[in-house]
């Protein structure tokens, strides 16, 4: 049972809430939340702030002042608001874009924020329905606004929402405006701060002008046009699992030549529900299966997802036994980065001057095509907004090809700054095809990558602790790690420790300690051992959970190995679970 003095201190929270200025739907829940014996629901509902982070809030959608609601968002607007107004003193009218996806209550949080926006005397452009997160991106750059906010939990489940914002240069936020924008929310005491009533003068509706601009943008990146045409009935099964991605996915792949491109009619279905999965997370093979059977059905050669924002991308390929297998992240980025680097090496369009970004979770296989390519890549943080920043240092000096995270997201282009399924998904249709003129499935050239350039396989592993309680323990879990590391994992010695927090590495070999070079410290370890392996472990910034990066390494003399050592790699990396009490 929770302590006397928290239940004090939460109870006194929550009848604030009771007075002027909430409406009496959150009066109603908040008073239903007093009146409870059990009080673990008010606890979690009030016992802290929900924090508007670095990338800005995400939580379960109730009342009270650490969940998602019209307040905790008016909070997060009128601060941002305030901040912009210091940022950009001297323009005549500062510009915001405002969009959401298919959640419920997203639209309502949306117009909270628009009416906000313009009470405060900025410009708003509100998308007119729900769209993609990659695609409010670009609008901020199209109509060169200062700052957006996109409301979306990503792939959440259900009962989440979430509100992310972002820079001028169409990123999220990094410092320093992040660190800025969170002390201006903070400065937010009471919702008597916050300008509710908006001024429709200020609000322009958008939409399809947005749409078709954004399409054909992403048509621009097309290098096989010629591939296209000549398989242009490749057989695609696409689906949005609920989301935003349902036009303009279809659409953008029609842009680009492709003709057969199968429904899975059950999910084009758009809802904050989503009905037909637990979790609307393209990661899950249980949110894939509609989509597998499906392909199952006509014999499809590729089959992608998106998820409820269309940010990230999920994709099925038919393994060598002819049975369709999810395909990781890690391996989404590496096919994408492979194609690219290989696609304008045949072009003869590398000049020596380009580069591309993944981060420091993501596979080091990419590491060795990049250098046997003669490309310069760049490690970056988890978090589009850290591959951003490498875009922005590097604009007008040098060409991007590509960037991608093993968080199954992936951007082609430099007119959006945040990871794209849009354009991702009609990539991948062209390298699918590509492929194909080439006399392979998409599975060959995955062990082709693998043959030439080192095998390698990853094992993500999430570990959810909700609430306070949670956090406490995800905290406790990663001090464990800091002091008191493992001396060996999976028979193999610890070699290297890289502390991103103290932004320190450990060659345990030598003894020595060196400065690991990187913009800001952030709370990520990894440990190294002598066979290869890599292991990384964060914290969550968005949900309540610990995510462990397992990866091994070895080599693939032939195709006919591919099996074997998918299986040796299996082992391994329960192994490396297990050693490390997370199996």
């Amino acid at each position: 049972m929770a302590d006397d003095k928290l239940i004090k201190e939460v109870t006194e929270k929550a009848q604030s809430w009771l007075g002027d200025g909430y409406d009496e739907e959150t009066k109603s829940q908040v008073r239903k939340m007093l009146e409870n014996d059990d009080k673990t629901e008010l606890i979690e509902a009030f016992y802290k702030n929900l924090e508007f982070g670095t990338g800005g809030l995400r939580g379960i959608m109730d009342a009270g002042s650490n969940r998602m609601n019209i307040y905790t968002v008016g909070s997060a607007t009128q601060g941002l608001a305030n901040y912009l107004k210091d940022a950009f003193p001297n323009l005549p009218q500062i510009k915001v874009v405002v969009g959401h996806d298919v959640r419920n209550n997203s639209r309502k949080f949306a117009e909270t924020v628009a009416n906000i926006f313009s009470a405060n005397g900025i410009k708003v452009y509100l998308f007119e329905g729900p769209r993609p997160t990659p695609e409010l991106s670009y609008a901020i750059r199209l109509l060169g606004c200062q700052s957006g906010v996109n409301i979306t939990a990503s792939h959440n489940p259900k009962e989440y929402n979430g509100y992310k914002a972002y820079w001028d240069d169409g990123a999220q936020m990094v410092t320093p405006h992040d660190v800025k924008t969170i002390e201006y929310v903070n400065a937010i005491k009471s919702i008597a701060d916050i300008k509710f009533n908006g001024n429709p003068e200020l609000i322009e509706s958008i939409g399809e002008n947005v749409d078709s601009q954004y399409i054909e943008q992403i048509h621009t990146l097309s290098l096989s046009p010629d591939v296209i045409a000549k398989h242009h009935d490749l057989k695609i099964v696409y689906t949005p699992i609920h989301g935003t991605g349902k036009y303009l996915i279809p659409r953008s792949l029609q842009r680009w030549g492709f003709t057969n491109i199968i429904h899975v009619p059950e999910q084009d279905v758009q809802s904050g529900d989503f009905p037909t999965v637990v979790s609307p997370n393209p990661e899950n093979p249980s949110a894939m299966a509609m989509a597998i059977k499906k392909a199952e059905e006509v014999d499809a050669d590729l089959v992608v997802a998106s998820d409820p924002d269309a940010d990230r991308i999920g994709m099925v390929l038919k393994n060598t036994k002819g049975k369709y297998e999810l395909v990781n992240g890690n391996q989404i980025v590496m096919i994408f980065l492979y194609y690219l680097m290989a696609r304008n090496k045949e072009l003869g369009k590398l000049t020596g001057n380009e580069y591309i970004v993944k981060t420091i979770v993501t596979t080091d296989t990419i590491k060795q095509i990049a250098e046997k390519q003669h490309i310069k890549m760049f490690d970056c943080y988890t978090g589009f907004k850290w591959i951003a920043t490498v875009m922005r240092e590097n604009e007008g000096s040098m060409r991007y090809l590509g960037g991608g995270e093993e968080s199954y997201g992936f951007l082609p282009e430099t007119f959006v700054r945040d990871k794209d399924s849009v354009s991702s998904i009609s990539l991948m249709a062209e390298i699918a095809a590509w492929a194909k003129d080439k006399n392979m499935t998409m599975n060959d050239m995955l062990i082709d990558i693998y043959r030439t350039y080192g095998y390698s396989k990853e094992k993500g592993i999430s570990i959810v602790r909700a609430g306070k309680s949670g956090a406490e323990e995800i905290q406790n879990m990663m001090s464990e790690f800091r002091n008191n590391p493992p001396k060996e994992i999976a028979g193999s010695e610890v070699v290297l420790i890289k502390d991103y927090d103290k932004l320190k590495q450990y060659d345990l070999k030598s003894g020595a300690t060196t400065d690991l070079v990187m913009p800001v410290t952030s709370n990520v370890l990894q440990y190294y051992t002598a066979d290869g392996t890599k292991v990384s472990i964060r914290p969550s910034g968005t949900e309540p959970k610990i995510k462990f990066y397992l990866e091994v390494h070895s080599t693939l003399a032939s195709a006919d190995e591919y099996d074997a050592k998918n299986e040796w790699a299996d082992a391994k990396l329960q192994k490396i679970a297990s050693d490390l009490g997370i199996a």
